[in-house]
């Protein structure tokens, strides 16, 4: 988990750019505009990022 505001695939701030937090797996974590289509479409390219990635389907 998370516990600073930074995009979970740049590390980006959200000091410097707006970041979205979602929840999964009862975690919270945080993403920036720019990475939320990997997230809906290639959560696969999460893997090592995120817990679990590999059992996410893109959209």
């Amino acid at each position: 988990m998370s516990h600073n505001k930074e995009c979970l695939v740049c590390k980006t701030s959200s000091s410097e750019i707006p970041v979205t937090k979602f929840y999964y797996q009862e975690s919270e974590f945080f993403i920036c505009p720019q990475h939320i289509p990997i997230l809906i479409h290639n959560p696969q390219q999460l893997v090592g990022l995120l817990p679990g990635a590999d059992k996410l389907k893109g959209g």
